[in-house]
């Protein structure tokens, strides 16, 4: 296909409605070029393909499709290779329905936990949440159908997210924000990239010309095309010169005639509407759903089912399990609390809100259990106690063996378009929770939630299992966990603070009217709870088994590299319980002598393996330049500094079980500029500037009375260190003149 050919006898008005939609879900069609139209949809865990009433918030009705884990859930599961088959699954659904791109995933950072759309993406950790974001592109884009990359960039809240400024630093900007983005670009070449709907630093993300070009083309080498998220658009005509080459849904024309008038009257190059269009043909045309594509990837419906229910298995995160209480066997006479286990919550609300072809709750699945009773204990639907409903259910918990409360967040406390309040569960299930456990002592809480919550009960129940929101077949595999048919292997992707008040964003979210404040810079998530060293109620990286692991040599390739080699890690993993399990091995780098203010370790690997009972395996981690890097402002650019860094290997964040260090030195070392500014003890680092100041040393001795003795010495001698080079002359007896600093900062 020569599009530059096609380009050529366009005209400027068909190229303008190009960059347009021309509806709600299609790109507009060129019939006398054999430009055709293609389809796009929603969402990241399921395809939401509308044909009528279409809409971008869920509300009108989809087609039935498969629900898979959300992206809260499948983070979880730190297995890059299960995410890319549920992506091939999904692209599948698209095929069936014609959609050539489906909106998703999204990789946004979960700063707060309050952010009502967290159930959609992976993780607090940039370095996770770019790892699932590519493994997803990858899986969606083998079959040929396209992703979109979204919210690009730092939509981390719903409240005012169509209009407040994100205002951020530029390291935190880089290492948290655009670095969730970075990999899964690199990586995973996404189709197109959905810019956000709220400004960054003050200006619009659709018109942002340092993000969309300067970052996303330039450095990171992204070839697709941008769309905006639906109705993100400020300024047509800036936005496109800036790289956004869709807007979506249409607008009518309305925007395409500002386009048309801007080249005409010369605003906008038309060279740059020229390039707007080479992008988007060049994806229309390869992926265009054709049907060898729909002969070769054939659609059930009832397969990706139990595909779904696998994988919301290995997402299941075990938090607690006190005495082994869980598994459960057989005989036990089992008492099933609350009304999530009839009517679960398997996915949040909004534009990602799927229309399942087939749910399965928990209780389709009891008969596993054959001394087991179920009562609601309480509403869904609201949050008072129904006092007849918890009397039943403390009963039925009493004359049990083991309770198992099914709670969670109704789908009313979180969902796209408004953040929440608090992070407690709603009032009734609180005092269920706890009124089962004063009477029984055999009690596990199941969790439906699509983000953290507080649990004041934490101390009276003996197992929790978190399975967020798990998709439609989620109440399946909770039972599957529950009966040991499943070994629990999931691992946390976001830290669960004890209260709201703890975390790092709590004084600066969701802002004010026009701006939200990231203060907190890199130290969100773990990153901050590590550094100021408050507990928590789960960490980080926190998974439990129905197996136990073993850790053992740790081995480094080398003792001392450059920081442009590549440094190979091995530990070896041994499954020392009596069944078959997986465990995620965690990598954390640990910058040990460090000038810069930094985490005190940060994710940088993770491998997912799978041993019998006894077997043991090497796990092989490579280490690259960003693997120790930080981003520095001055230098605009990742640096490394020279010095000792530790390399950490762990079940958590917190549960570290081997350790040790590794000598890391730049090719190229970097030196601050010195200026008349510098503090003379950074300035002493400079040969030449250190012999001037000696030799001017040599000739001025302390004064008697700040010899080493004088309590005042240590005053002095910090005062001296840190004065600026301009200031020292009072410290050597006589005048620096300008020219005496300007010839040896020469």
């Amino acid at each position: 296909m020569d599009i530059q050919k096609i380009i050529s006898e366009m005209t400027v008005e068909e190229k303008a409605s190009l960059c347009s939609g021309a509806s709600f879900w299609d790109t507009v069609a060129i019939e006398r070029l054999g430009i055709p139209a293609i389809t796009v949809s929603d969402g990241p865990h399921g395809l939401r393909r509308q044909r009528e009433d279409a809409d971008h918030l869920g509300i009108s009705q989809s087609v039935p499709a498969t629900c898979f884990p959300t992206g809260c859930a499948t983070a979880c599961s730190f297995d890059e290779e299960l995410i890319a088959e549920m992506g091939k699954a999904i692209a599948v659904e698209c095929i069936a329905e014609d959609v050539s791109i489906v909106l998703g995933p999204g990789a946004n950072i979960k700063r707060s936990p309050l952010c009502g759309r967290n159930f959609e993406y992976f993780s607090e950790d940039p370095y996770l949440s770019t790892k699932m974001a590519a493994a997803h592109i990858k899986g969606v884009q083998s079959t040929g159908v396209g992703t979109s990359l979204k919210h690009y960039a730092a939509n981390n809240q719903e409240t005012l997210r169509l209009c407040i400024s994100a205002e951020i630093d530029e390291r935190t900007l880089r290492e948290i924000y655009l670095a969730s983005f970075e990999g899964a670009v690199k990586e995973g070449q996404p189709t197109t990239v959905m810019c956000a709907y709220n400004k960054v630093n003050g200006e619009y993300a659709s018109e942002n010309e340092y993000l969309l070009t300067q970052i996303l083309r330039d450095e990171w080498g992204f070839d697709g095309f941008v769309v905006s998220d639906w109705g993100a658009v400020n300024d047509r005509v800036k936005s496109l010169a800036s790289g956004l080459e869709l807007e979506m849904p249409t607008s009518d024309g309305v925007n395409d005639a500002r386009v048309v008038e801007a080249v005409k009257s010369g605003k906008l190059d038309e060279a740059v509407l020229d390039k707007a269009a080479a992008r988007l043909l060049k994806v229309i045309f390869d992926t265009q759903i054709t049907e060898a594509q729909k002969a070769k990837h054939p659609l059930d419906l009832n397969k990706n089912n139990e595909k779904a229910r696998a994988i919301a298995a290995e997402c299941i995160v075990l938090l607690k399990n006190e005495d082994s209480l869980l598994p459960i066997s057989g005989d036990k006479k089992v008492a099933f609390v609350g009304e999530f286990f009839e009517k679960p919550r398997y996915q949040g609300g909004g534009s990602s809100h799927i229309n399942p072809y087939k749910i399965t709750p928990a209780k389709e699945s009891m008969n596993i259990f054959p001394n087991a009773a179920y009562a609601q204990g309480f509403s869904i639907d609201k949050d008072e106690t129904d006092e007849t409903l918890l009397a039943s259910a403390v009963k039925l918990a009493q004359d049990s063996d083991i309770c198992v409360i099914f709670a969670g967040l109704p789908d009313r406390y979180e969902s796209e378009g408004y953040d929440r309040k608090h992070m407690r569960l709603p009032d009734n299930q609180i005092r269920l929770i706890e009124e089962i456990a004063k009477m029984q002592p055999n009690c596990v809480v199941v969790l439906h939630n699509g983000s953290p919550v507080e649990m004041p009960w934490i101390h009276s129940i003996k197992s929790v299992v978190e399975a967020y929101l798990g998709g439609q077949a989620t109440g399946v595999a909770v039972m599957d966990v529950l009966s040991g048919a499943a070994n629990p292997s999931g691992k946390l992707a976001e830290t669960f603070p004890l209260r709201l008040q703890d975390n790092p964003s709590y004084l600066n979210f969701p802002g004010d009217r026009d701006k939200v404040e990231y203060r907190e810079g890199v130290f969100i998530g773990y990153r901050y709870y590590e550094k100021k060293e408050i507990p928590v109620l789960f960490p980080f990286g926190h998974g439990l088994s129905y197996t136990s692991f073993e850790y053992s040599k740790l081995t480094i390739d080398r003792d001392e590299v450059l920081d442009t080699d590549c440094v190979t890690v091995s530990v070896n993993i041994k499954n020392t319980g009596s069944r078959a399990g997986k465990e995620i091995v965690q990598l954390y780098v640990a910058p040990k002598s460090n000038t810069v203010v930094r985490p005190i370790k940060e994710l940088k690997g993770f491998k997912k393996i799978s041993l019998n009972s006894g077997e043991e395996k090497t796990v092989t981690f490579s280490l690259d330049k960003r693997s120790f890097a930080f981003y520095d402002t001055e230098l605009k650019d990742w640096r490394v500094e020279a010095g000792k860094y530790g390399i950490l290997i762990g079940a958590s964040s917190q549960d570290i079980r081997l350790e040790k260090d590794i000598i890391v030195k730049p090719v190229i070392p970097y030196n601050r500029p010195i200026t008349v500014n510098s503090p003379v003890a950074e300035a002493m680092e400079d040969p030449k500037v250190a012999a001037f100041l000696n030799k001017l040393r040599e000739t001025v001795p302390n004064p008697p009375h700040l010899d080493e003795n004088n309590p005042m010495a240590d005053m002095f001698a910090a005062m001296a260190n840190e004065l600026p080079l301009r200031s020292s002359a009072m410290f050597f007896g006589r005048m620096i003149t300008q020219a005496d600093l300007d010839e040896v900062l020469k």
